[in-house]
């Protein structure tokens, strides 16, 4: 990938877009950090979506772990549930 400074890059920005539209990428420095790529739009729009198939397969990964995993009865103790019950029952009476 070529690299230019800002300031080349702000007197050439014409030329620099020729490339980009050809396919290039090309990085923009200032002293001496890359700060900046200019990308042509098409090529950036198919890495935001290879991203998201990436993010989708990881979802589907964990679902089909999840499908293959028994599920868990609920434990509740006997007296968190009738706490909950009359917590409940209060509620409905404060109305």
């Amino acid at each position: 990938m070529p690299t230019i400074s800002a300031s080349a890059a702000r007197q050439t920005l014409p030329a620099q877009l020729d490339r980009v539209e050809k396919g290039e990428e090309v990085a923009i420095t200032r002293h001496g950090r890359v700060v900046a790529v200019l990308v042509h739009p098409d090529l950036l729009a198919a890495r935001r979506a290879s991203e998201a198939w990436g993010r989708a397969d990881r979802i589907d990964a964990l679902l089909e772990q999840a499908r293959a995993e028994p599920l868990r009865a609920p434990v509740i103790e006997r007296e968190r549930a009738e706490e909950l019950v009359e917590q409940a029952h209060a509620d409905r009476d404060a109305r």
